[in-house]
């Protein structure tokens, strides 16, 4: 399986981790060889309950019996798809009411862009340095890195950047912008929070030149800071919410949810002003609703503050400079690169899944599901101590 794995996919990295699947449950990776690989990643924070969850699978197994794809998205009645977004409506703050259901995370951001431009009548898109949204044309333009998007320029024209947690720099929203992109926390960057009252500014700003505030919860959405999303930990609400990963616990899924008065501007003038055949599909409906309806309806998102607080009591070792994030989206920041290298790499073959964060190189990552139990962080816990005294050794 693996020769052919580098033979007929097309690859990422020079040097995939290459692990061979068996089958994953609950907290846990098996691999061909039968090996138990605990999971702090959840699939870069898809797999919101796990692995297999059984509410998840039982929700995709009854409507695979019904029909799975019938009619391109938003001609034909699907009752999963409706059942989510009335839900999801239900959960969200006024006015953001009105859900577009997408295929991806970097999908439903090519969306908000085309939908602030087209709702505003304006070009201009301001985005942060250091920023990730996605790696499509658009989402790209809007990537705050310039080394990992110079070979694919040109790229959207209009876009402008500036420094996140920076209020300073607010002054360059005008009445040109369109749209004001922001992560909650960003990601690539290095789990970084957005600084108190932060995210205030930006939207009073937002209000004074008439522009959206588009927020992206594609990473921290859906529980994993201790509410349902991040920007709930603030006094801001965006113009136009993104999400995506976590949002069917392992199924490719994405969504943006604005009010209805902006959502219909891409109904007409020109009409399909968005389109997709996929988005909303019936089955990936119908785990996003369980998912929802799980996290929801039990304790699960506050008790990601409860084990934050026991990740940040276990982890202490004088090779990790701090720990960033919030909730179960926790980077460590080690002492250098290839200290984080060696964590990772050698956790690995130890039987704890770690990663890596695309920006920050001295990061690694540690994002598990929701349903990961106390006994598996202190397991996982003491494995990531184990390394990092090995590496001082």
């Amino acid at each position: 399986m693996k020769k052919d794995f580098f033979k007929y996919q097309a690859q990422t990295t020079p040097h995939p981790l290459a692990l061979e699947i068996s089958h994953a449950s609950g907290s846990y990776i098996y691999d061909v060889q039968g090996n138990a690989h605990l999971d702090f990643v959840a699939g870069v924070s898809v797999c919101t309950l796990g692995h297999c969850h059984p509410k998840v699978v039982e929700a995709i197994q009854e409507q695979t019996k019904k029909y799975m794809h019938v009619m391109v998205y938003g001609e034909y009645v699907q009752q999963p798809a409706v059942d989510y977004a009335k839900l999801l409506a239900s959960l969200l703050p006024a006015p953001l009411e009105t859900t577009y259901l997408v295929n991806s995370g970097t999908e439903a951001i090519e969306g908000a862009l085309k939908l602030a431009k087209r709702y505003t009548g304006r070009s201009e898109i301001i985005a942060a340095h250091r920023a990730y949204h996605g790696n499509t044309m658009g989402s790209l333009s809007v990537m705050g890195h310039e080394q990992r998007k110079s070979v694919f320029r040109p790229l959207l024209p209009d876009v402008r950047f500036v420094r996140f947690n920076a209020p300073s720099e607010l002054q360059n929203i005008t009445e040109r912008t369109a749209a004001v992109l922001l992560e909650t926390i960003q990601g690539g960057a290095g789990f970084i929070l957005p600084e108190k009252g932060y995210l205030e500014k930006v939207r009073q700003r937002c209000d004074e030149v008439g522009a959206l505030l588009i927020l992206d919860e594609i990473q921290p959405g859906f529980g994993r800071t201790g509410k349902l999303f991040a920007f709930q930990h603030q006094n801001c609400i965006p113009d136009i919410l993104v999400m995506g990963k976590g949002m069917a616990s392992g199924l490719p899924v994405g969504a943006f949810t604005a009010s209805r008065q902006v959502m219909a501007c891409l109904r007409d003038r020109p009409k399909l002003g968005h389109i997709t055949t996929f988005g909303g599909n019936a089955v990936v409906a119908a785990a996003s609703l369980a998912t929802l309806r799980q996290i929801t309806g039990s304790q699960l998102i506050p008790a990601t503050l409860e084990k934050e607080r026991l990740f940040r009591k276990r982890l202490q070792h004088s090779g990790i400079r701090e720990i960033r994030g919030k909730g179960l989206m926790l980077a460590l920041i080690m002492e250098e690169a290839k200290m984080a290298d060696f964590l990772i790499l050698e956790c690995a073959k130890k039987g704890l899944v770690l990663f890596w964060l695309l920006f920050e190189t001295k990061a690694v990552r540690i994002s598990p599901p929701l349903t990961i139990s106390e006994e598996e962080i202190e397991k996982g816990c003491r494995t990531i101590l184990q390394v990092l005294t090995e590496y001082k050794q």
